[in-house]
């Protein structure tokens, strides 16, 4: 089963063709969007005359938006934008900046640029200045100064300069010197103990050269009580009575 199907275009379509152009779709595509919202039709050579005037139409208005685009993306050019939004006291905004509130700003600022035009790169999150690509096909392209200014004074912090990511999170630092707290370091676990200096080693080897006590005589004193004050056993055998005459 094929998945593809040639249809003609009744009315421009964007990203695909204008209306009178033969294209090349997936059948899923035709079926749930093409065909249901009558834009395109099975092509024949009668339909195709049928839309010349049509067709025609349709370029000059092709060629007349290229040339307004043109003409935008020149006024574009070194063009700077300046946003005001909630933040917290490191500039961490309260919510993000996306597409639509650019091209919202730029359509107040009498430039036609749709947010589908405006390229972000990575979230915006916090204050900042930002390059911001425009794109509305190729060859028709810049790229504007995005400032994102907070609407109030931040209350000045003695803390050092904060460090953000590309996503607006906050990296932490760690003074200079200062070793991560995991349990010890695996090198400190390496290395060897430090050698004993000389004075160690000799207060070491007089201790090794003492006399050592006379065990048996120090063991002699302590039995000596013991055996003076041991009874005489009361089971010893008397001597027999002696026989009267």
């Amino acid at each position: 089963m094929a998945k593809t199907i040639e249809l003609l275009l009744t009315e421009s379509v964007e990203n695909l063709g204008i209306v009178g152009d033969v294209v090349k779709v997936r059948l899923g595509y035709a079926r749930n969007f093409l065909l249901p919202n009558n834009v395109a039709t099975t092509p024949s050579e009668e339909l195709i005359k049928s839309l010349m005037v049509k067709r025609a139409e349709a370029q000059a208005a092709v060629a007349q938006e290229r040339k307004v685009r043109a003409e935008t993306i020149n006024k574009l050019e070194g063009f700077e934008l300046t946003l005001e939004r909630a933040c917290n006291d490191q500039g961490i905004l309260y919510g993000g900046v996306t597409q639509g509130d650019i091209a919202t700003a730029l359509v107040a600022a009498g430039y036609g640029v749709r947010a589908r035009d405006v390229r972000l790169s990575h979230a915006i999150k916090r204050v900042d200045n930002y390059d911001i690509h425009i794109k509305y096909e190729t060859e028709l392209e810049t790229t504007i100064k995005l400032h994102i200014k907070p609407d109030r004074v931040l209350a000045k912090d003695e803390k050092p300069d904060l460090d953000f990511d590309m996503e607006g999170n906050l990296i932490e630092k760690r003074p200079a010197g200062e070793k991560r707290d995991r349990g010890g370091d695996w090198r400190d676990k390496l290395k060897k103990p430090a050698a004993p200096d000389a004075g160690d080693k000799a207060a070491k080897a007089d201790k090794d050269h003492e006399p050592a006590a006379p065990k048996k005589a120090a063991a002699a004193e302590d039995d000596a009580p013991k055996k003076a004050a041991k009874k005489p056993r009361e089971d010893a055998k008397k001597p027999p009575p002696a026989k009267k005459a």
